[in-house]
């Protein structure tokens, strides 16, 4: 359930259910997500986007394992394991009271940390090849393929959006390439072809002097690693720097070579 896809009352009907009459169009008994869910699993997704007076109904359920459809007396039962998901900070929001504190420690006994797409830019190719295999299952259409200079320009993206942003890219691709099975980089997104333009012409050589320089040196890393097949010792006597310092370089600027087939 998309929490910040409804407002309050909507939310409520479709997590708790209603009764027939309860309000105008419910012209007979809806069974909620959470009495669906009762001995299953429930994944609450956007929990940040909640509204205070929602969380509380939420804490009820969760604490106690009760609820009251919309329109009704009667308290239900249910067991049910519930999953949540946030793009927000939460403890911030705890302190501004926008996040009850309670609910936020019921909700996390087990806390999983996604790491952002930037920072494991290795599941790209893995995401890209699911999402292919997906759209051509839907569209009924032979699977199509990202050539290699795209597949480059995707890695080198920083993907605000994350997961979502790169599957709206991936289905964008396929709809724009037609009959063509290669998806070229002259297909992606302004925004994408603006982020990842060759390094040289976007350096920059007036402002801050530190940047500047920090971004001469990561071209110079890069296209040294490329010109010396990635063999860092052999770029680092190049460079007139240990090993060492050149790892500890490649690693703050993210050039690790690429799982790129």
């Amino acid at each position: 359930m998309n929490c910040g896809a409804f407002n309050d009352n909507l939310l409520e009907s479709e997590l708790f259910g209603h009764v027939k009459g309860a309000f105008t169009g419910a012209i007979k008994d809806k069974k909620g997500m959470f009495e669906a869910a009762d001995g299953g699993t429930l994944f609450l997704d956007e929990i940040g986007d909640t509204t205070p007076q929602m969380q509380v109904k939420l804490l009820r359920v969760l604490q106690e394992g009760t609820f009251t459809p919309v329109g009704s007396t009667d308290v239900r039962r249910v067991q049910v394991r519930t999953l949540a998901a946030t793009n927000k900070n939460l403890l911030q929001m705890i302190s501004t009271g926008e996040f009850r504190e309670d609910l936020y420690y019921r909700l996390n006994v087990i806390n999983v940390a996604v790491p952002s797409l930037r920072d494991r830019k290795d599941d790209i190719p893995v995401l890209i090849e699911h999402f292919l295999t997906r759209y051509a299952k839907t569209s009924g259409n032979p699977k199509k393929a990202v050539t290699k200079d795209c597949l480059e320009r995707m890695m080198d993206h920083e993907w605000p959006g994350n997961v979502r942003e790169l599957e709206n890219e991936v289905e964008r691709l396929c709809v724009l390439s037609g009959e063509d099975k290669d998806l070229s980089d002259e297909l992606l997104s302004a925004r994408i072809k603006e982020s990842t333009k060759k390094k040289f012409p976007g350096l920059r050589i007036s402002g801050n002097l530190k940047d500047s320089l920090e971004d001469m040196e990561k071209v110079m890393i890069l296209e040294g690693l490329e010109r010396n097949g990635w063999n860092k010792s052999r770029l680092a006597k190049e460079l007139g720097i240990s090993r060492a310092g050149l790892i500890t370089k490649v690693q703050k600027y993210g050039l690790e070579k690429r799982k790129i087939s």
